[in-house]
């Protein structure tokens, strides 16, 4: 018997019996259900009852186990509750692990109690969380299915305008390709107060979108509004790098070593790109020295492409940095 079959148009009594009692079978029963039709809601209902009769036996058990299941209910739970919080941000967890659900469709997640009461801090980390495992979301179907997202992030922006907050919700409507909401939460922020968040996320939305002379004018707001942060300086410096620039690049990586001379992501960048400009045996022996201290491979792999095609270096040096590429 399917899941739908057994809570379509039924009570909790049925899916326990279906369930030998088994208040934790039965919530993963239910869950199922949910997996196939989000919207509908008798499923909800069931799991309301089922919460109201055994919550304090559930609330251990489903903290214990931890799984898929277990957390969605939970999120239902927390909704009901009124903890609209953490509902969100276990939903936003469940999500994250399958975007290929539309759980965001569920009749809670659109409810008017439920959008006047969540906090932008929490929906922004609820978006965040969504991204957690680098699903590709950016589909004509992923679009569909996270509309009820690009509605919340609509209300609750304007409801909370908290910049940071709406920096970080930009996330997720730009990974699906929703440039455009993404851009509009950045406009709603600054409209409150200039932060470097905001400019960041700016940058990032127009670098998505492919305008690199626009992202680079994000980036250098970012660093106006905070000019020590060397990660800025490292972020525009590889943006200049992918322009082209390596003058500017070399540069700015060396601004922000004043802030951060010990930081091996910008002595990494830094010797990279002046290989890059001078054909330096130095500054490519040095990149490889540093390679290994890179946690991100696919960054150091760039790093080591902009410096291999630097001008007249000793073919065995280069022959070195390509090894570790491949490593």
């Amino acid at each position: 018997m399917s899941n739908q079959s057994v809570t379509a148009g039924v009570g909790l009594a049925r899916v326990l019996a279906h369930c030998g009692g088994n208040p934790v079978a039965a919530v993963k029963l239910l869950v199922g259900a949910i997996a196939s039709a989000p919207e509908a809601p008798e499923s909800y209902a069931a799991l309301a009852e089922l919460w109201q009769d055994r919550g304090p036996e559930l609330k251990g058990s489903l903290e214990e186990e931890g799984s898929l299941s277990s957390v969605l209910a939970q999120a239902y739970f927390l909704f009901l509750e009124g903890n609209m919080d953490d509902a969100v941000m276990a939903l936003g967890s469940v999500t994250g692990v399958r975007p290929d659900v539309p759980w965001g469709s569920a009749p809670w997640f659109g409810e008017p109690r439920f959008l006047g009461t969540v906090s932008a801090e929490a929906l922004a980390e609820a978006c965040l969380r969504t991204l957690d495992h680098g699903h590709d979301l950016d589909s004509d179907e992923m679009r569909e299915r996270f509309a009820p997202w690009f509605r919340a992030l609509d209300v609750v922006s304007a409801r909370s305008p908290v910049p940071e907050s709406l920096a970080a919700m930009a996330r997720l409507p730009r990974a699906c390709g929703r440039y455009e909401l993404s851009f509009a939460l950045c406009d709603r922020a600054d409209a409150v107060d200039r932060v470097m968040w905001t400019a960041v996320a700016r940058a990032a939305t127009w670098r998505a979108t492919g305008d690199l002379d626009r992202a680079a004018e994000a980036f250098e707001d970012a660093l106006a509004l905070d000019s020590a942060n060397w990660s800025l300086h490292l972020d525009l410096a590889d943006l200049r790098a992918e322009q082209g620039d390596f003058a500017a690049a070399a540069a700015l990586v060396e601004q922000g070593l004043e802030h951060a001379p010990h930081e091996v992501s910008l002595r990494a960048a830094g010797a990279a790109y002046r290989t890059r400009l001078s054909g330096s045996s130095d500054d490519l022996t040095a990149l490889i020295d540093l390679a290994p201290e890179l946690s991100d491979t696919a960054y150091r792999n760039l790093l080591l492409d902009h410096a291999c095609a630097g001008p007249k270096l000793p073919p065995g040096l280069v022959a070195r940095a390509q090894d570790i590429r491949r490593s």
